[in-house]
């Protein structure tokens, strides 16, 4: 999990001197950005002070020092939340194991609400599946069984981890790659939301030691909201479909957020609607047994 020292020091490393207004007459510079004594002084604390903040040994800082750090480092407001959540960090050290997640039943109403040929998915705080309609199993996970979401004896399907290890679902977008840096930075901001959250620690080691591509994308340091943005997809089934996503969050689980697909386009209209035809049968899976049905 990434410390306060360690996101104050990749942030000081992008604020270059000019940007600030330093005049650095030409001097050679070790360092990318900032100096640890420059930020200090244009955030009016003591370079001992910030020293010891960047290396862990400082405590807690005020909001005051952490604004005074956010203005000099030009951090946006997602940037700024973060800052603060790593800086009350500190106060609650170790990890440790959450109780398991599951979805409100108002937000299970929401989803049997939507019109079924609308892709809906019902997400953890680590990106896990807590419940999908139809259209939204068929659209992103069609290669593993519908019912997946709702056996709490195993893992439920986790979107980051089929996204950066799972084969099929890499291929299954087309925008892949500017998809993996939203995927990054909306961790790391989970994660500083979460500090204590052992299974989501665990979560992110896993995918530093068995994705290269996350292990360089967690190493910018980029950190960002998820809430709207774009698919480009590849489906094994109804071939090219684009949809914009958007998040609506859930007052009642303020860490779930209730993720809807729509159409961009007359051709991907079409497609989700072959997709989500009545009767159609998803290759390979198993209808959905109801709730409380023994498995074979």
């Amino acid at each position: 999990m990434e410390s306060l020292g360690t996101f104050l020091k990749s942030r000081r490393d992008r604020v270059t001197p000019d940007r600030v207004g330093l005049r650095t007459y030409g001097t050679t510079r070790r360092v990318p950005g900032l100096r640890r004594e420059e930020l200090a002084q244009l955030a009016g604390v003591s370079a001992g002070y910030y020293t010891r903040l960047e290396q862990g040994q400082a405590g807690t800082a005020s909001e005051q020092v952490l604004d005074a750090l956010a203005r000099v480092l030009r951090l946006d407001q997602v940037e700024i939340v973060h800052l603060h959540n790593l800086a009350r960090r500190s106060a609650t050290p170790g990890l440790r194991e959450p109780p398991p997640e599951q979805p409100h039943a108002r937000v299970l109403t929401l989803l049997e609400s939507l019109d079924e040929a609308t892709p809906a998915i019902v997400l953890g705080r680590r990106g896990d599946v807590l419940a999908w309609n139809r259209a939204g199993h068929a659209l992103m996970a069609e290669h593993i069984p519908f019912d997946a979401p709702r056996d709490p004896a195993r893992r439920r399907p986790s979107i980051p981890r089929m996204f950066f290890l799972d084969p099929l679902t890499r291929d299954l977008y087309r925008n892949w790659h500017e998809l993996a840096r939203i995927h990054v930075a909306y961790l790391r901001l989970t994660a500083g939301r979460y500090p204590t959250d052992a299974r989501l620690a665990e979560l992110i080691g896993e995918l530093t030691m068995r994705c290269d591509d996350f292990a360089a994308l967690w190493a910018t340091g980029d950190v960002s909201d998820c809430t709207v943005g774009a698919m480009r997809l590849r489906h094994p089934t109804v071939g090219a479909v684009d949809v914009d996503y958007q998040v609506w969050l859930q007052p009642d689980s303020p860490d779930h957020r209730l993720e809807i697909y729509t159409p961009n386009g007359t051709p991907s209209a079409d497609a989700l609607r072959l997709l989500t035809r009545p009767g159609r049968r998803t290759p390979g899976v198993r209808p959905a047994a109801p709730a409380g049905t023994p498995r074979p």
